[in-house]
């Protein structure tokens, strides 16, 4: 135990160092420049904030008060004096995410448009503060808090800032979910991508389908099998009722993180089939249970009956009155079209919309689920996002208002997209699957990839790189993603995705020509101590002073 504190303690010290000459910012901002000197923070500080509507900008800065309290003691209040030592202040010329921070012997000044301008000032001002501010946790050891002085202009390169999470096929619980959305926030990221369904597994409450639960949300094996690897009867499983979605939806929100929920129909579906077959499956003759396995399952919804239409339908009600953010993604990658084929009402159908192409059975099945979206009021009304598969078959039946997320062969299908005027993600799986090795030692935990998936490939990964200026307004941003077929523990999943997380994230928010390895490296040391007191696990491959041979 003395031989870990005195650990924690050397590198608080080396942080604070890091911090004083070189500043420790992580996404490193558009300009910084330094001043001379410091803040120094007293017991009580003064803080004048602008009125805004709704006093949404007094919201974030009293969220930002109470973490400040708990971390350092420090007691900052609300006042409306003009001699204030910290200052919000409204430019309605700057972009909403975007702020301006002033630092001086003096007092903080914040700049900014709208509340998430302001949410990310002071995510960048807790970066200059020891970093069990950023964990939010109190440290005995810090003596007097301070800020050095500098000068700040930033804003991000990229609307889109996301990661995604698979939970259908293993499920962690809401604690661990709102860790990783701490992180992102730390980072500036802004899409959580919640992958709740799959063949292996239903995660989220539909009350009109109860089954969904009561049977796709459980399976008999704790482990998918894949190769020498068997199902090992284990009953397992787990699901977020609406009570869960509430809260995890109003902690998200707080951190200016959107959720993106994700159902995968009508591929990826068996979960769902097997919990209601009559309605949703090919084939009556033969028997349907929650997939045990890894890979594909064959198992897909039949999208040529009516009430499989309904069933879908009635889940979009139930998500977008869980979800109140922008978009929901239906998946629609790696669909087979075996059972469709041989299926009389599909093939029906098929000859009904004049194509010879199944894959354009998955087309019109989102084009009515797409209309009826569009049906519902403005309030209700969400966009769709889709696995890039939705560009092979005939794209037109579903418009220009989708947006693709380009995986596979990811900088071609983005491209591809972006020609057809429709919108794109990148989320290219090499290298943003971070559920890939991120190291070729023995000692990484057993999942996908040779281990090539370094910390140095993910950040050296260039979006959007080569493409035409008139196409680049297409490219919303980018995203990481975490498939989780062979990660059984929360534990894990942190160890493979820190600290490339951080990767993605200064991708989605630094400009190119500011990006540089050596220079994240540097920055990211002072990370190792945010995720030790967070209590979160992290590759150690990069960090000075650990081995990477544990996890």
């Amino acid at each position: 135990m003395k031989i870990r504190l005195f650990f924690l303690t050397l590198l608080f010290f080396c942080s604070a160092i890091i911090r004083a000459d070189e500043l420790s910012l992580i996404p490193l901002p558009q300009s910084v420049e330094r001043g001379n000197g410091s803040f120094v923070f007293d017991k009580k500080v003064r803080v004048n904030v602008a009125e805004y509507a709704g006093d949404s900008l007094f919201a974030v800065i009293d969220d930002f008060a109470e973490e400040l309290r708990v971390a350092t003691g420090i007691v900052l209040k609300r006042t409306k004096s003009s001699s204030a030592v910290v200052r919000v202040l409204i430019d309605d010329s700057l972009a909403n995410e975007a702020y301006r921070l002033h630092v001086d012997k003096m007092g903080i000044t914040i700049n900014v448009a709208c509340p998430a301008g302001l949410f990310y000032a002071l995510q960048t001002l807790k970066q200059l503060l020891p970093r069990n501010v950023v964990a939010g946790v109190p440290d005995e050891n810090v003596e007097e808090w301070s800020i050095p002085a500098v000068t700040i202009a930033d804003e991000p390169r990229f609307a889109w800032r996301g990661f995604m999470l698979d939970e259908g096929r293993h499920f962690y619980g809401k604690d661990e979910v709102k860790k990783i959305i701490d992180i992102m926030a730390a980072y500036k990221m802004n899409r959580f991508h919640w992958h709740l369904t799959e063949d292996q597994g239903w995660r989220v409450e539909i009350k009109k389908y109860p089954r969904l639960t009561e049977v796709g949300a459980w399976r008999d094996s704790r482990v998918l099998g894949w190769g020498d690897t068997k199902p090992d009867g284990i009953l397992y499983g787990g699901f977020y009722t609406q009570e869960d979605i509430k809260e995890v939806v109003a902690y998200a929100r707080k951190r200016f993180v959107e959720i993106v929920p994700e159902i995968d129909i009508p591929g990826h579906s068996q979960a769902a089939v097997a919990s209601y077959p009559g309605i949703l499956a090919c084939d009556m003759n033969v028997w349907h249970e929650v997939w045990k396995w890894q890979g594909i399952s064959a198992d897909v919804i039949n999208v040529a009956d009516p009430n499989a239409v309904r069933f879908a339908k009635d889940v979009i009600d139930e998500l977008i009155e869980m979800f109140p953010f922008g978009y929901i993604h239906l998946g629609g990658d790696e669909c087979p079209t075996a059972k469709w084929e041989r299926n009389e009402e599909c093939r029906s159908l098929l000859a009904e919309i004049g194509s010879k192409n199944f894959r354009d059975l998955q087309i019109n099945f989102y084009k009515e689920l797409k209309e009826h979206i569009a049906a519902k009021p403005a309030t209700e009304q969400r966009k769709l996002i889709f696995w890039n598969e939705v560009l092979y078959g005939n794209i037109e039946p579903l418009g220009k208002d989708i947006t693709v997320m380009a995986w596979v062969g990811a900088d071609r299908a983005a491209e591809n997209a972006a020609k057809q005027g429709l919108y794109t993600i990148l989320s290219p799986q090499i290298p943003y699957y971070i559920n890939r090795r991120q190291s070729p030692l023995p000692t990484e935990p057993r999942s996908q990839g040779q281990g090539t998936e370094t910390v140095e490939a993910v950040y050296n990964y260039v979006p959007m790189n080569g493409i035409a200026e008139d196409l680049q307004k297409y490219y919303l941003g980018v995203q990481a993603n975490f498939w989780s077929e062979w990660v059984v523990d929360a534990s894990t999943v942190q160890y493979l995705i820190l600290p490339r997380l951080a990767a993605v994230a200064e991708a989605g928010w630094t400009h190119q020509h500011l990006r540089d390895y050596s220079d994240f490296v540097r920055r990211i040391q002072a990370d190792a101590l945010f995720y030790r007191l967070k209590g979160v696990n992290y590759g150690k491959h990069i960090f000075e002073g650990d081995s990477g041979m544990n996890f």
